[in-house]
């Protein structure tokens, strides 16, 4: 597995199907982990808290970029992994068929009331933005670049359920699909 420091270039593909994940505080649910397998490159959105975290990620190439969110400091990660925590940038771009996908945990980003609006304006050369931070998963397509958060792939305030979304790149067309793990137990 390959960590992206600021990002990639995969603009000369056909199709390139990426996994979007956030907010997973250190709980990544596992159930979550066979069906990120299926996907081509895994974006982490920020508040990764644990970096063993990442060696569980398998995307078929091998590629994972992670931007860090608000909670990845060193008091709140595992000693001895602050150097992989000082390499995590605020701000992450990977260009895709058909356009450049912005990844950033989007905490400075206020007031909350007008996170898209600026998100917007701070990235108008986007297709696409991606942020964490609120674990409230959002699909706001309406305006180029879109505003997509993936809500939480951990289980802690994994508001809408645990789960991910999934960006299907061509140079046509992008699509966004959610996955969503089934409630179980008490979370019924």
């Amino acid at each position: 597995m390959t960590v992206h420091q600021t990002g990639m270039d995969l603009g000369d593909l056909e199709r390139v199907v990426v996994g979007l994940i956030s907010d997973t505080h250190g709980t990544l649910e596992r159930a979550l982990l066979p069906l990120l397998a299926e996907v081509d490159v895994i974006v982490h959105a920020g508040d990764l808290l644990d970096p063993g975290e990442l060696r569980q990620l398998a995307p078929t190439s091998g590629h994972v970029v992670v931007v860090r969110g608000n909670n990845d400091t060193v008091g709140q990660w595992p000693e001895d992994t602050e150097a992989l925590l000082e390499t995590l940038p605020e701000q992450a771009y990977l260009n895709l068929p058909g356009g450049l996908l912005v990844v950033e945990h989007g905490h400075q980003v206020n007031p909350a009331s007008s996170r898209h609006e600026r998100l917007r304006r701070r990235h108008p050369e986007a297709r696409a933005i991606v942020y964490g931070h609120t674990h409230r998963r959002v699909i706001d397509t309406e305006t180029t670049p879109w505003v997509l958060n993936p809500g939480a792939a951990g289980r802690q305030r994994a508001f809408g359920g645990i789960g991910f979304l999934r960006l299907i790149a061509t140079a046509e067309e992008w699509q966004v699909d959610i996955v969503t793990l089934p409630k179980r137990g008490r979370d019924k």
